[in-house]
């Protein structure tokens, strides 16, 4: 017969109304158990305070992060665990020194091109998802959403300050560029978000078409100024392949979870 460890008795009143006060809530949860192993092992007043608000930070910051990554809007949840660096045409060294973020404190953008299904958005993705895991922010876009802001902002003349505040994020995303036909707003969209964000925040952008082939897209003038900007601090990666990761995935059963026949 297992034996139940009994629980910590409950904080004091005045303790737990000074927690809620000062706004401490992981102090508070952590705060009976501590205080009972610190009493059971006679710990030093200092390492029983060290504690308590080591715990009060760390879940501070785990809230921060599960907030950032909600903001972000990362659309699939898409990380590193499930990346498969070997089935990437990427180059494994390219792949590492874009883990290391470092491009990212020298405002740095990225483009990833290459034909569908070769991993672009997966990628991206999870470099946005090891970005908010090392307390950066990210803001995740394709065209339709940068023109919907672009649209909803124009009325009343407010554009300028709407792009202002999206790239306050440490790395912005704008995936699969050329998918669809480019509008006049959306062709305007993302040349404002490229200007804006020019030497102050990186952009990582995934597209079937390489950014020098942007012209096909929006007008010549326009496609000029957006790509100058966009690779003049740019690290230009070709998914030079026929083959579809997810297509292979998908040939392979490795798409779906295997169905199990019922009795």
């Amino acid at each position: 017969m297992s034996v139940q460890t009994p629980a910590p008795p409950a904080l004091p009143e005045p303790v737990e109304a000074l927690t809620r006060r000062l706004r401490l809530p992981y102090l508070r949860t952590a705060a009976p158990e501590v205080l009972a192993t610190a009493r059971a092992q006679r710990w030093d007043p200092a390492e029983v305070v060290r504690v308590l608000l080591a715990e009060e930070a760390a879940g501070r910051d785990h809230a921060t992060t599960r907030m950032r990554r909600k903001a972000s809007g990362l659309p699939a949840g898409k990380t590193f665990d499930a990346w498969d660096p070997a089935a990437s045409p990427i180059p494994a060294a390219a792949q590492q020194a874009l883990r290391t973020l470092e491009w990212l404190g020298r405002a740095e953008n990225l483009c990833v091109c290459g034909p569908s299904g070769a991993g672009k958005s997966h990628l991206v993705e999870a470099l946005g998802h090891l970005a908010i895991d090392q307390g950066k922010t990210v803001a995740w876009h394709t065209l339709e959403s940068l023109t919907a802001l672009i649209r909803r902002h124009r009325p009343d003349d407010t554009v300028s300050k709407a792009v202002g505040r999206l790239i306050r994020a440490d790395l912005i995303v704008i995936d699969d560029v050329g998918m669809l036909p480019v509008s006049p707003d959306a062709a305007e969209a993302l040349f404002r978000v490229v200007d804006a964000a020019y030497e102050r925040r990186s952009l990582a952008i995934t597209s079937n078409l390489h950014p020098s082939g942007f012209d096909e897209l929006m007008p010549k003038t326009l496609a000029a100024a957006t790509v100058d900007r966009l690779l003049h601090h740019a690290h230009v990666l070709v998914c030079d392949t026929n083959e579809s990761y997810r297509l292979a995935q998908a040939t392979a059963g490795k798409g779906v979870t295997p169905l199990i026949a019922r009795a």
